[in-house]
């Protein structure tokens, strides 16, 4: 799995989420450590770093700051899947690690 150059935008999130369709994440890989930049929506801007296991499952780090001004940390893990059409799928399990620490789901597809 490689998703250096991929583009990414979410199609579902749960309501503690603050990604939106607007998000729009650009990746890049090197070797087995993927980051991505984002903004779009609520999020002004926004990094992630993960490291990619031979599956292509992400164990993601993520920090984000919203048009409230706030900065806002995160755990992730994401699994791919790749959809009739050639694109990727990631389904995601994530949990802030600031504010409240609740956790929820999101899917986001290759643009």
């Amino acid at each position: 799995m490689n998703y250096h150059g991929k583009i990414f935008r979410p199609v579902d999130n749960t309501e503690n989420g603050e990604v939106s369709g607007e998000t729009v994440f650009y990746y890049k890989q090197t070797g087995n450590i993927v980051t991505a930049e984002y903004a779009g929506g609520s999020i002004i801007a926004g990094h992630l770093i993960a490291i990619a296991d031979e599956d292509g499952c992400l164990d993601m780090r993520y920090h984000q700051v919203n048009a409230k001004g706030e900065l806002h940390t995160g755990i992730c893990r994401s699994v791919p899947e790749i959809l009739p059409d050639g694109r990727l799928r990631l389904r995601e399990t994530w949990r802030w690690t600031s504010g409240d620490g609740s956790q929820g789901t999101s899917v986001v597809e290759e643009v």
